[in-house]
């Protein structure tokens, strides 16, 4: 199954924990039990800058187990050094399998 597409806007300078549930084809939540995540903010698909980057090991990435729920953790000043909008992919990775789950564009609403 391809990764869904899931455009957002981050905020420059605030607070965002931004909450997922992954189902699976029969509607249930997917038990994350065992699972860890990664997620990269890049410029362009091709480009090698790290804008920002959530894992679970980090604690930018919370898993909620049996209740299949993802949340993405970013912090003010995380957000506040962001100096533009990209792309982004989220793996979910369980027995050396990975899956991405999520791709899409993040913009950038610029503080003042």
């Amino acid at each position: 199954m391809p990764a869904a597409i899931y455009d957002f806007e981050i905020e420059q300078g605030t607070t965002l924990n931004k909450g997922l549930v992954w189902k699976g084809s029969t509607g249930a939540p997917v038990d994350l039990s065992g699972y860890t995540a990664r997620m990269q903010l890049r410029p362009s698909v091709s480009s090698d800058t790290v804008l920002l980057d959530l894992t679970t090991e980090n604690g930018g990435i919370t898993l909620g187990g049996v209740l299949g729920t993802i949340t993405l953790h970013f912090t003010a000043a995380q957000t506040a050094a962001l100096p533009k909008g990209g792309v982004y992919d989220l793996e979910m990775i369980v027995g050396g399998n990975v899956t991405r789950l999520l791709q899409g564009a993040v913009s950038l609403s610029k503080e003042v």
